[in-house]
């Protein structure tokens, strides 16, 4: 098997739906015991005497599916609603609770949405 280069990998990756490509991370990841998270740089502590940051204030959160509850119908619609996903990826994600639906929406983006999904009888977590 010919072995391929980057920019074929690459024009590989860019045909993939989002999808499909989420798909390959997590095979990849499961095959070579490895995961794809970005690398966090870990700070040494603070120098005597210097001032203690303030914490920042979060501006991105994450929406997550903890239960469909009784009415998984109208869960598996506002799902469809709140995301770009087809009607067989949104019921597997209801399915696969908990699940995030949104990541790294604004503070009343997410919360719009939470009360969409609460509204339809899912149990929602905001992060």
């Amino acid at each position: 098997m010919a072995k391929l280069s980057q920019e074929d990998l690459l024009a590989q990756f860019e045909e993939m739906t989002l999808i499909e490509l989420s798909e390959f991370v997590k095979a990849f990841e499961e095959k070579f015991d490895v995961t794809a998270a970005a690398a966090v740089a870990v700070a040494g502590p603070a120098a005597p005497g210097a001032p203690a940051e303030a914490p920042e204030e979060q501006d991105e959160f994450d929406v997550i599916l903890t239960g469909a509850g009784d009415k998984k119908i109208q869960v598996i619609k506002v799902v469809r609603e709140l995301t770009s996903l087809g009607l067989k990826e949104a019921k597997d994600l209801v399915d696969g609770a908990p699940k995030p639906v949104l990541e790294k929406v604004a503070k009343d983006a997410a919360e719009k949405a939470a009360e969409s999904l609460k509204g339809a009888g899912a149990s929602v977590e905001v992060k």
